[in-house]
Parts: C-alpha cells; sequence; structure tokens
C-alpha cells in the first residue's frame, strides 16, 4: 500500500543525533524526517535506549559479529518502525475529543488538505450520525510520516581487517545493505553530497529497490542536488542501471545547516527557475533510459515514467515563501531543518545546546572550515565542543581521540587513512610544518588551519547521549552543532504545533523584524563568501590566476539579480523591501568587482 504524502514539508537529516529519532516523534502525525544512519554505534546506542521503552529486551550486536554495521541499521529501522506501527494504530483507536492524538493529527494538517477540510466538516455538524460516519472515515486516513534515511556519499570509507582493504565492502555499501534488509515502506533512501559509482552501482543490484506491478516503489531514491546539472548526471547514471529517482531535493549551496557545498555564486532562485522549464524534459531523459536499462534485465518496459517529485531546502523561513516556492517554481515540498532544532517534540538536541541555540545571533554562526571532509562547515561558536577544542589547544593537546574513524579518509602520511581532526595526524602534520622554514605568518596560519579541524563524528552524536543519559564514547560528551544561518531567525523553544502552525501560515513564530527574504539572505550570503575569496586571493597574490573563477562568480551573481528583479510581481511580502535590497547588494557586487579589477574594462 502507497501512503499518500498529507503535508507540505519535511524535516530533513541534521547532524548526526538530531534527527536521529525524529520519525518517532513525527511520523505518527502524517510527517515525515529523515535518520543519518554513518554512526552505527549512535544507532547500537539509540537501540539500547528503545528497547527498555517498549517493554522488550535489548539484544546487543557485537562488532565481533559478521556485517555488524549493517545489521545494526536493519534492527534498528524495524525497531523505529514497530514503534511508529503501534502510535499509528493507537491514533485509530483515540476518541475524537480536545487535546487526544487523533485530533491533533488532523489539527496539524494544512488547511488546504481534503482531510482537514473533512475534519472541520465533522467539528461542525450536530447530526450524530453523520459526525460519527465522517470520524471512521477519517481513522482510515490516518497514515504515518515516511521514515526516510541518509547516507552522505562522501562518507564511504573502505573497511580494514588486519590492516588490509576488505574487498566488496564499505561504510556507505554496509548502511545502504541495512536499509534495503530492512522491513520499512513507504520509504526512501536520501543519497547526499554527489555522485559514488561504487554505491550506486551496488544499488542497482538491490531488488527492495524496484519497481512495483502498480508503478510505486517499496523503497524509493531520493537524491540531494544543488543544481540541475547535478539531477541530470546523477539521474541518468542511476537510470542507465534500472534505478529510478522518485524525488531530486534541492538544496541551497550556502544557506543550510551542515556542510555546504558552495556553488560560484549559482543562487537557488536560476536553479529552481532552471528545473522548472527543464522537469519535462528531465523527466523524458530518464525515463528513456530507464526503459532501455528494464528490457536489459528482462523486465517489461513501462507506458509512462513513474513520478519524479521535486523539493527544496534551505533557509525556508515563512510561510510567503512556502508559497511562492509551491506556486511559482511548482516545487512538491519544502524541507524545514534548522527551524526545527528548537523543537524537542521533533528533534534530540541536549537542553545546554538547545538554550544556545535560542540566544544565536548573527555572529555566532559562521561558514568554517572545521570539517574533516575539508568542505566547508556551518558551525555556532561557543558550544561544548568549541570550548573543549580551544581548552585543548591551550594546553597543547592537539586533536581529538578518533574512535569512530567515519571521517578517516587521510592517506598522506599512513597507508590506512586517519582523520585530519585526529591526535595522530595533527601530531604528524605539526611536526611536518617545523620542518618547512615557512615565513612565521604563514607557519602560524598552517597550524591554526590544521588545529581547526574538529571530530564530528562524536560531536554530532553526543546530543542523544546527554537527552538519554546512555553513554556514548567515555568520557567525551561536548556537543558540535551545525544549523543554518536562518536559526538567528528563531529566538525560542517552540511546541510542534507551534512550529507547524508556522509553516503554514497559522502563526508567526519569527521575533526578528529585520529578517530578509530567503533567497536575499542567500545572496547576501555569497557575496560575503566572495568577498571572503577575494581578499585571501589578494593577500596571496592569486588574484590573476583566479581570475576566471572569479568572473565566473560576478556573472553568476549579477545574473541571479536580473533574474530577482523579473520575480518581484510574484513576491507575496515586503516588495519595496526586496528590491531595494537587491539594489544594494548589486552595489556591493560592483564594488567589489572594481575594489579587485576582476574584469578588465
Amino acid at each position: 500500500m502507497q501512503y499518500p504524502e498529507i503535508h507540505h514539508f519535511h524535516i530533513p537529516v541534521m547532524g548526526i543525533a538530531f534527527t536521529i529519532d525524529s520519525p518517532i516523534k513525527v511520523a505518527k502525525y502524517g510527517i515525515s524526517s529523515v535518520i543519518s544512519i554513518v554512526e552505527d554505534k549512535l544507532i547500537e546506542m539509540m537501540r539500547e535506549y528503545y528497547y527498555p521503552q517498549i517493554k522488550q529486551p535489548y539484544i546487543p550486536i557485537s562488532k565481533q559479529e559478521p556485517n555488524y554495521r549493517a545489521n545494526r541499521i536493519t534492527d534498528y529501522l524495524n525497531l523505529v518502525n514497530s514503534i511508529v506501527q503501534t502510535q499509528i494504530e493507537k491514533i485509530k483507536k483515540a476518541s475524537f475529543e480536545k487535546g487526544s492524538e487523533i485530533v491533533k493529527y488532523f489539527e496539524l494538517l494544512p488547511d488546504d488538505s481534503m482531510l482537514k477540510k473533512l475534519y472541520l466538516q465533522s467539528v461542525g455538524t450536530t447530526d450524530l450520525n453523520e459526525k460519527i460516519k465522517i470520524e471512521e472515515l477519517l481513522r482510515n486516513q490516518v497514515t504515518p510520516g515516511s521514515i526516510d534515511v541518509n547516507i552522505m556519499t562522501k562518507i564511504d570509507r573502505d573497511l580494514y581487517k588486519n590492516g588490509e582493504i576488505v574487498q566488496d565492502e564499505s561504510e556507505a555499501l554496509e548502511a545502504l545493505k541495512g536499509y534495503a534488509n530492512s522491513n520499512l515502506k513507504n520509504s526512501s533512501v536520501i543519497f547526499s553530497a554527489g555522485m559514488n559509482p561504487r554505491l550506486y552501482n551496488y544499488l542497482a543490484n538491490l531488488r527492495e529497490f524496484e519497481i512495483n506491478k502498480d508503478g510505486t516503489f517499496n523503497k524509493k531514491v531520493i537524491v540531494k542536488v544543488s543544481d540541475y546539472r547535478s539531477a541530470l548526471i546523477q539521474g541518468k547514471y542511476l537510470a542507465k542501471k534500472g534505478v529510478w529517482v522518485s524525488e531530486f531535493r534541492i538544496e541551497s549551496g550556502i544557506n543550510c545547516g551542515g556542510h555546504a557545498f558552495v556553488k560560484d555564486g549559482v543562487l537557488l532562485g536560476p536553479i529552481l527557475e532552471e528545473f522548472k522549464i527543464n522537469k519535462r524534459t528531465l523527466v523524458a531523459t530518464l525515463f528513456e533510459y530507464y526503459n532501455v536499462a528494464l528490457l536489459e534485465k528482462n523486465k517489461n518496459a513501462l507506458n509512462r515514467p513513474p513520478i519524479i517529485k521535486f523539493s527544496v531546502q534551505g533557509g525556508i523561513g515563512e510561510y510567503q515563501e512556502t508559497q511562492l516556492l509551491r506556486d511559482y517554481f511548482n516545487i512538491d515540498s519544502t524541507g524545514w531543518g534548522t527551524p526545527f532544532l528548537l523543537v524537542p517534540e521533533a528533534t534530540t538536541v541536549d537542553s545546554k545546546t538547545l538554550e544556545l541555540l535560542c540566544n544565536a545571533k548573527q555572529e555566532n554562526i559562521f561558514l568554517s572550515n572545521h570539517s574533516p571532509l575539508g568542505v566547508k562547515f556551518h558551525y555556532l561558536k561557543n558550544s561544548s565542543s568549541d570550548i573543549e577544542k580551544k581548552e585543548r589547544i591551550m594546553s597543547g593537546k592537539f586533536g581529538s581521540p578518533c574512535t569512530e574513524k567515519h571521517l578517516a579518509l587521510n592517506t598522506e602520511f599512513t597507508k590506512e587513512p586517519i582523520c585530519t581532526a585526529s591526535k595522530k595526524y595533527q601530531k604528524l602534520k605539526l611536526e611536518q610544518l617545523k620542518t618547512l622554514q615557512l615565513d612565521e605568518q604563514v607557519y602560524q596560519q598552517k597550524v591554526n588551519e590544521v588545529l581547526e579541524k574538529e571530530c564530528l563524528c562524536i560531536g554530532l552524536s553526543n546530543s542523544a547521549s546527554l537527552n538519554y543519559n546512555v553513554d556514548f564514547v567515555k568520557p567525551l560528551n561536548a556537543v558540535t552543532i551545525c544549523p543554518g544561518p536562518n536559526i538567528v531567525n528563531f529566538s525560542k523553544q517552540a511546541t510542534l504545533k507551534q512550529m507547524v502552525d508556522h509553516i503554514y501560515g497559522r502563526t508567526n513564530l519569527i521575533k526578528n523584524s529585520n529578517r530578509v527574504h530567503m533567497f536575499i539572505a542567500e545572496l547576501y550570503l555569497y557575496i560575503d563568501y566572495w568577498k571572503d575569496l577575494l581578499e585571501q586571493d589578494f593577500k596571496n597574490n592569486l588574484l590573476s590566476k583566479n581570475t576566471k573563477n572569479h568572473i565566473a562568480f560576478f556573472a553568476n551573481l549579477k545574473k541571479g539579480i536580473r533574474f530577482y528583479e523579473s520575480l518581484k510581481p510574484n513576491i507575496n511580502k515586503n516588495v519595496s523591501r526586496f528590491a531595494k535590497e537587491l539594489a544594494c547588494a548589486e552595489v556591493e557586487i560592483d564594488y567589489l568587482n572594481y575594489k579587485y579589477a576582476i574584469i578588465q574594462s
């Protein structure tokens, strides 16, 4: 049975722990959310916590067991699914009275939902027989939100045994195997961070992702992309192998939480416009390749393509913005991540970090180089992990213990990869820098670049450990958190109902009267990013070498502004301010071009 999506939004994956059990909290209300399955030790910890909660014995899955990583993931997803199904059955049996779970289920729905309208009809009727008839119909329509999982394709470390690579195994492959073997249905795996041929080739051999006779899928594939080209390339690669992409999840390259895959000034608006214009072409192209692949696998070709949905996330903060995305760009769903960090009913954030998020100001959020992946990473200052790292540096104890090794990808000094945030790597790198006889200023800059790397495996997992009082890695309990810049617009904890009402325009949780439109916010983030690049290149005498990149950045920003000027009639709120911000942004872009002589007159 294919469940319909009854909400217009989803909760994306956040960090490792922050959405690790979000489906248990929100799926019973029809809300879809995403679990990170990169950290199997955290998943094992969650098994240890939740089995006693449902009065069942917790049976550990030891690292000594074959395929322990995949088995942990499979069992946890089955556990989450079992809990959610039990919740749904309980809701279906609840009475339609104030404060009940079934009433909450229907009250949370968007106002344009037919189910919501039917529910309001039952509330308003005085005919008892009609009321009972409608309520029975409503009970049968209660379905859970999707329990989805995320695999970050860049985190695909080879697995080692006795110092040698284990063939045909890797972290991402084991995670995918764990998901495929679970009993989840109406569910999706989301691939993020770009194409991984090894992972995609493995996916093509999994029957769990094959299409059903009725044109549906038990397990679907979603690919997170930052532009149309990426969607076309990855979609074609998978279609040629007989894998259908059921959704492209478009994310801003810079106005997001966590890792930011920054584009060269290509703005979200023009990216969405390209998708809007080329949707039919994209679907037709992928369908042609997909049908050929089906025939090669001795399966029947299809008469029409399966559904492809298009969603977007990154900096969305107001109802008017979601309406623009849905009505003008024809987007099916919007992702609301960062604001949900302030909703304990939906995410798992420890109390101290939650307080820090509530008090976050613009100067507390920055795009850092802290990630061992070498990818820009949004970061909240003064977290317990930030403080711990600074204390270690002050005491001369550089680097983090590397117990999890998910980001151990560097082979600069060792045969077996190690993590650039680890004690071992930083010791070796600092010793190397001492031998290079660098200028003092350059030397200190290089040292800082080494020391700023931070352990994310533990830091992004510890919130759940603190919340549920279950040990993760003793005695390490510092928390790293990576909200998007949008966090500064939300200043206090919210209930699930309050946040959902905010998303659907029924209330307003934004206290920052100076908040600009999401497109403007992203535009200025890109300007600041480009400004930093220009200043660094000027300082290091690299402007002439990187002129081509800077010209592209300048041209893309200008192109984006032209597009937003044409979009003004569709802006639903503060159009004059939107226009003014565009004009100011263009002045700054032209000034930077003039100052650094990017385009010679």
